[in-house]
């Protein structure tokens, strides 16, 4: 049976009259990447401060490998966190840095040397250490607070967004590469995030915040494809909700529906789609948004509510797109990628 690493057990946390943690029960496996993605003010940031020690639950417990460790200070816990901020040393070298953590511990000198440049070429940093953090680019540095975290080898390793700080290019860099150092150093990672393509590139598995509670927790592919509640089909990727009356004249069924753009075709209004296990719908384009590889058309329905369908430019230009706009399409779907959600 594989271990569990962090078990949360009626987790409460509160400041004042604000609830920023509502009883949160949950698991994370030995040697899995996890992720905590939710908008600001979730509560995610909360429960990682609770599993590092920084905050004391109102109420519940957390335990580590097992250990209840609910009244320990964050230095008595396994745990190394790393920040958006990197927080580290101007004064000192990048291996001094790196190797601080040792110092403290009263590691022996010559051992700290050895750690210190063996976590530096692990996350490909050989060669720097005599540098100051002042010398290095963004990337660099983000790359010294990882090497300084894993050093002394804990069991888990709690990361607080920190790739915000990084433009674009990078971050989508430093996403594949910390994926591919987990695997390699087989550290537990929990993994602090508000954007949503990051949580589904890096990680096992996803646990999606909303107002202090979890909304739903799984792989990538159950959050995107399943997703429990509406909430997380509306803030995991781009989806379409079809609700009430509009999915009942679409569907054939009220509630609330849950469709992903990709999954839609764009076809003209008089084509027919002569195929049961279809979904279908006319409307008027609204809007078409160029993306270079993709097209996005915003489609009112003659149903009611609006569609998203996201289609590649295999062979249309921003000229072609354009003329959309106005025009009356039909839109089709297969109906196993219609996901019903609870409200």
């Amino acid at each position: 049976m594989e271990g569990i690493a962090v078990r949360l057990q009626a987790l409460r946390k509160t400041f004042g009259e604000t609830t920023a943690v509502a009883g949160v029960d949950l698991e994370i496996r030995d040697g899995e990447f996890f992720s905590m993605l939710g908008p600001s003010g979730s509560g995610k940031t909360t429960v990682l401060r609770l599993i590092a020690g920084f905050e004391t639950p109102t109420e519940g417990r957390v335990e580590l490998a097992g250990q209840d460790v609910t009244g320990l200070a964050p230095f008595e816990r396994d745990v190394h966190t790393v920040f958006q901020d990197y927080a580290l040393f101007p004064h000192m070298t990048v291996e001094q840095n790196v190797a601080y953590a040792l110092k403290i511990r009263k590691v022996p000198k010559a051992e700290r040397l050895v750690r210190a440049r063996k976590a530096l070429a692990e996350v490909r940093l050989d060669g720097h250490g005599r540098r100051r953090p002042a010398q290095l680019s963004g990337g660099q540095r983000q790359r010294v607070a990882l090497a300084r975290a894993l050093v002394g080898r804990p069991r888990l390793l709690l990361l607080d967004e920190p790739l915000g700080a990084l433009d674009l290019k990078l971050r989508e860099q430093m996403q594949l590469e910390l994926k591919a150092l987990q695997r390699e150093v087989g550290i537990t990672f929990v993994f602090v995030t508000h954007d949503q393509e990051e949580a589904l590139t890096m990680s096992d598995r996803i646990a999606v915040f909303h107002q202090g509670r979890l909304e739903q927790v799984g792989t990538p592919a159950e959050i995107y494809e399943r997703p429990a509640t509406s909430f997380v089909a509306s803030f995991v990727g781009t989806s379409n909700l079809l609700r009430d009356d509009a999915a009942r004249r679409v569907l054939g069924t009220g509630g609330t529906h849950s469709i992903r753009p990709e999954k839609i075709r764009v076809l003209k209004e008089a084509a027919i789609v002569d195929e049961p296990e279809h979904a279908t719908a006319t409307g008027t384009v609204a809007e078409v948004v160029y993306l270079g590889d993709t097209t996005r058309f915003l489609v009112d329905l003659d149903a009611g509510g609006r569609l998203t369908a996201l289609q590649q430019n295999l062979e249309t230009s921003a000229e072609d797109v354009a003329a959309y706009r106005g025009t009356r399409v039909r839109l089709t779907w297969h109906r196993r990628h219609t996901v019903h959600v609870p409200d």
